[in-house]
């Protein structure tokens, strides 16, 4: 379990592709991290299989999350965000986070407002449900409030999706992968889980 509050920013040391599946070697300088630890990298519970030094760790990414994450963009030297899981004694300051990427969002447009930024993402049309204002959602393991959720269209692909926008404050520009991306850019989402399971509850109750 995690919260949303990125703890360090990562650099990719090298991808191992293998059969339908990758090895992710991580720079994190992290140094106390155990063989089995659960850590969210953008978002994405992996494990520590192996514990190098000065905090190089790997990472075997399967299929399943390659198919239903953005990970399969990650390339040597690029940047990533890093949360190791909470305790008991953590603050709680974001939200219940699991690290399950319900699906991928691709950046609209960035804006300025004063020393903010309004930033728009496009999202799966099956998402919308799990989504409100003020609302909580995780991107790219961040997480951020919900300020706007739009209705879902179709895109030019013939996609149903729909829009939503996020404020970000200096401080999570400067200490996440946010200022990195680019209009198009996918990032890993995953909406409130309490969301779903109020919906499994009032469908089968």
């Amino acid at each position: 379990m995690f919260s949303g509050i990125i703890e360090s920013l990562g650099e990719v040391a090298s991808v191992e592709a293998g059969n339908a599946s990758c090895v992710l070697e991580v720079d994190t300088g992290m140094t106390d991290v155990v063989p089995g630890e659960s850590i969210a990298v953008n978002g994405v519970c992996l494990t520590a299989t192996d514990i190098g030094e000065n905090g190089r760790i790997r990472f075997f990414v399967s299929s399943e999350t390659l198919d239903r994450t953005a990970l399969g963009r990650l390339g040597r030297a690029g940047r990533i965000n890093l949360e190791r899981a909470v305790t008991p004694q953590t603050r709680l300051s974001g939200h219940m986070v699991q690290g399950h990427v319900d699906g991928i969002a691709r950046l609209v447009s960035v804006e300025d407002v004063g020393d903010a930024r309004k930033v728009v993402f496009s999202v799966p049309a099956a998402l919308r449900r799990y989504m409100v204002e003020k609302g909580s959602v995780t991107l790219d393991g961040i997480s951020l409030t919900l300020n706007e959720v739009g209705s879902p269209v179709m895109d030019p692909t013939g996609a149903e999706r729909f829009e939503i926008e996020v404020m970000i404050i200096p401080h999570t520009w400067d200490h996440t992968t946010l200022g990195t991306l680019v209009p198009g850019d996918p990032v890993n989402v995953e909406v409130d889980v309490i969301a779903k399971y109020v919906e499994s509850v009032c469908q089968y109750r």
